[in-house]
């Protein structure tokens, strides 16, 4: 992949870094998609709660002067097939919908991961309305993992917008747009011990100068597809890993090796726009390896959360 000389992650790099490690480090950054809030002057047709029946994805696209684009959103309800069920986690209850996003209308074409380029994808969680928070959704809990779901829905497949479940208070429903955006891997994530290795504990790239300027490079609520995720606590790949090995020991070699052959599909933020609190100011991540992704295995995508 071949990043612009202008991104400002590339600056960073060659400012706090020594050349030669600041290169290396650039080559590990990632395309991703940012998601923002659709906020033009057009009308956005279709980015609310939906229509009633439909054949394709029912997001919309923003028209007229000064419109943006609108490749999806957060919260509202769900448009779905007549023969897929409302998300549910046995014994616990239905998951509530998060997002949904318009393949076609995502411009995917730079990212390094083979997203669809048609159809939906949607995205629900069990986000303990029902429960007070009490049962936790966790990669390394498998009974768990039913409480998180991605679902495709091919183009041209016939939808109706579907009412939330008894208990699911729907969240408020915000037309998202894309952006292009560079992501840096956190910094004590398994491709940076590889690239660099073996890395003394003063090692440039652990430098505080480096690590304050790029928490600076941070803004706002952190909606994304594709890239590098943004952690709140530590590498989700190894999280995840953890909970596909069955659980080892931390310090097992395996959990490193497993991390590198997962790559973000989703991380949708906390955001108070469209009433989403995930623990205290958590966010949401949803990994799949990339054979599984050019499948379309969705449902073989793992999902973990972080919080402060």
């Amino acid at each position: 992949m071949t990043h612009g000389t202008t991104d400002p992650l590339h600056a960073l790099a060659r400012e706090h870094l020594p050349h030669e490690i600041a290169e290396r480090w650039i080559g590990l950054l990632r395309p991703s998609l940012r998601l923002d809030k659709a906020t033009g002057t057009g009308t956005d047709r279709g980015a609310g709660t939906g229509t009633s029946t439909g054949t394709g994805n029912g997001q919309g696209t923003g028209h007229g002067q000064g419109a943006v684009s609108v490749v999806g959103r957060l919260g509202g309800l769900p448009e779905l097939p007549e023969s897929e069920e409302w998300p549910v986690w046995e014994g616990h209850g239905p998951l509530s919908f998060v997002a949904s996003l318009d393949c076609a209308a995502l411009p995917s074409a730079g990212l390094d991961i083979a997203l669809p380029t048609d159809g939906t994808l949607a995205f629900f969680y069990f986000d303990g309305q029902l429960d007070d928070g009490t049962a936790v959704v966790a990669p390394d809990e498998p009974d768990s993992r039913a409480g998180a779901r991605v679902l495709y829905i091919p183009a041209g497949v016939p939808v109706t917008e579907r009412p939330a479940p008894e208990g699911i208070d729907p969240f408020t429903a915000i037309p998202l747009t894309a952006r292009s955006e560079t992501t840096e891997p956190y910094p004590w994530h398994p491709a940076v011990y590889r690239e660099f290795a073996p890395m003394p504990d003063d090692h440039p790239v652990w430098g505080e100068d480096f690590q304050e300027a790029l928490s600076d490079h941070f803004e706002g609520a952190e909606h994304r597809i594709g890239g590098h995720a943004h952690p709140v606590q530590d590498e989700v790949e190894a999280e995840v890993a953890h909970g596909v090995l069955g659980s080892p020991p931390w310090n097992d070699p395996r959990i490193q090796e497993e991390a590198l052959r997962w790559v973000l599909l989703a991380q949708f933020d906390s955001d108070d726009d469209a009433g989403m609190m995930w623990g205290d100011c958590g966010v949401l991540y949803w990994l799949i390896r990339p054979e599984d992704l050019a499948r379309r295995r969705f449902d073989r995508a793992m999902f973990t959360w972080q919080c402060s």
